[in-house]
């Protein structure tokens, strides 16, 4: 694989930095035809294939973090100290982890045991 190097100038130009120190104009790749044809419908369509397509990503993540340390939605959810609608909400894609539930997911993912065992109850 070949490394370019680019700039953008002030003027918004983009240019290669060559070898010797000099610029050379960088085509454009974008399809303007395309993009100026693009109707406020395509784009609305285009977010929801873009949101669809994010809840099945995060439903399957929650999936295998739950599957990574062994236990049934029951268990996870009464591990985490949530209702076990809550990860089969997330699971379905119905719903997505947010906040602070994404992290304490995150953490799961990275380190199960430490995890787990934080949250053991006292």
């Amino acid at each position: 694989m070949t490394t370019v190097r680019a700039r953008l100038r002030a003027d918004g130009e983009v240019t290669r930095l060559l070898a010797d120190g000099s610029e050379a104009a960088m085509p454009s790749q974008a399809d303007w035809a395309r993009i100026d044809a693009t109707t406020e419908a395509d784009i609305a369509r285009h977010q929801a294939e873009d949101d669809t397509e994010a809840r099945r990503d995060a439903a399957a993540w929650a999936r295998h973090v739950r599957h990574k340390v062994g236990l049934s939605q029951d268990a996870f959810a009464a591990r985490l100290g949530l209702p076990a609608a809550t990860v089969r909400n997330w699971e379905q894609g119905k719903r997505l982890p947010r906040g602070p539930a994404r992290a304490l997911l995150r953490m799961i993912d990275k380190a199960p045991e430490s995890a787990l065992a934080a949250l053991m109850p006292d």
